[in-house]
């Protein structure tokens, strides 16, 4: 026979172990605030556990609304912590029915229906269970395996749950008087101390998970304007094959060396900025726009004809030309040179890359603000060495 008493206080440490574990790490990583979350959810589910403890001991009606407000307190939280890794924002959807099934369970425990208070109880933790299992299986994209097991915990814990109010609920026990005792509370004690430990471990792995994700995208940003940098292209497309309907827009800002000189480097700056707002506000699916370095951006585009892709590159250098950035020395406007290089059967990013490059110079030569695309460029380039001298 299992000591309930023993099984409830094991909870109980694990518990405080690992929420102190979660507060540790959140002081030495204060963005990952879901950390924090599951660290003040697990605080909640260990004052739930001592409260239950005393509660077996010494029943109560109103302690007995307090330890069952703090069960699904805790794995309420718990859920919110869920839905902020994940990126969902729409916690309405669940705090406003859980607290429903909150203000039901404590009126029904008022009446002296306990039991039904606990199956309420039980019901409302299980859905929450459920929903983080469900969230982590269908939103999860990161590493599949660490979410899957995520996904499996909560689903084994919901069920635990689920057990204790389904023996209350088939033996009629509306009215208890004390704590319930059976072999499902049993179980889900087990249960409970196995789940707290696993999630104090996955915890651990989703923060160091998050954190390389984190630190990959910093490596894979340009500071300043916010666009992905030269390596955020390579990892991207260095490995697609370039074909037909794929091209690059190389852009280079004109006289920017100019710029910088005569207005300083802050209004550079800014005039980088502008363009990089300009360029990103053309990005959409299938369309990535990166800042390779110094004046210099780049523009991918999938699955788009070249008729479009020079179209769509010579909208942004009208935007750009239109744009005015205020300085000391009065308003400034700067224009922007582009090249376009198409993709052909076989072809790689450095092929594509090295094509739009040849036409920007093209566009350079025939004076700047403009946009030349590569077959364009190649034919100006049969005109002859007058042409390059212009």
């Amino acid at each position: 026979m299992l000591d309930y008493s023993s099984l409830l206080l094991a909870a109980a440490l694990s518990g405080t172990c690992l929420s102190v574990t979660m507060f540790a790490i959140w002081f030495t990583a204060p963005r990952a605030r879901f950390v924090l979350t599951v660290a003040c959810g697990i605080l909640v589910l260990v004052a739930h556990v001592v409260l239950f403890w005393h509660y077996a001991r010494d029943p109560g009606p109103w302690l007995c609304q307090i330890v069952l407000a703090l069960l699904t307190l805790g794995f309420l939280i718990i859920c919110l912590s869920a839905m902020q890794y994940l990126g969902m924002r729409n916690y309405k959807r669940v705090v406003l029915p859980t607290l429903l099934a909150m203000a039901a369970c404590a009126g029904a425990t008022y009446l002296g229906l306990d039991g039904l208070g606990f199956i309420l109880a039980y019901a409302t933790v299980t859905a929450l269970l459920s929903l983080i299992g469900a969230m982590f299986w269908i939103k999860g994209g990161h590493d599949r395996r660490i979410l899957l097991v995520v996904s499996c915990l909560s689903g084994v814990c919901a069920l635990s749950f689920g057990l204790c109010g389904a023996v209350l609920l088939v033996k009629g026990q509306w009215v208890l008087g004390v704590a319930p005792d059976n072999w499902a509370e049993r179980l889900n004690s087990v249960v409970a101390v196995a789940c707290m430990t696993g999630l104090g471990a996955l915890t651990l792995s989703l923060h160091h998970l998050q954190a390389q994700i984190e630190l990959k995208a910093e490596t894979m940003t340009d500071p300043l304007t916010g666009l992905m940098n030269r390596r955020g292209l390579t990892a991207l497309y260095g490995e697609r094959a370039f074909g037909s309907f794929m091209s690059v827009a190389m852009f280079d800002l004109d006289h920017f060396k100019k710029t910088n000189d005569v207005f300083g480097h802050p209004v550079g700056d800014q005039v980088l900025c502008r363009f990089a707002a300009v360029i990103n506000k053309y990005a959409r699916t299938g369309v990535d726009a990166f800042r390779l370095g110094g004046e210099e951006f780049a523009l991918v585009m999938s699955r788009m004809t070249e008729e479009r892709a020079h179209d769509l590159a010579s909208k942004i250098s009208v935007a750009f030309g239109t744009e005015v950035v205020a300085t000391p020395l009065g308003p400034l406007r700067s224009t922007v040179s582009g090249g376009i290089g198409f993709g052909k059967a076989g072809g790689t990013l450095d092929d594509v890359l090295a094509e739009a490059d040849a036409a920007l110079y093209a566009a350079k030569r025939a004076g700047r603000n403009r946009v030349i695309a590569q077959n364009k460029a190649n034919r100006a380039d049969q005109v002859g060495p007058a042409l390059r001298s212009a």
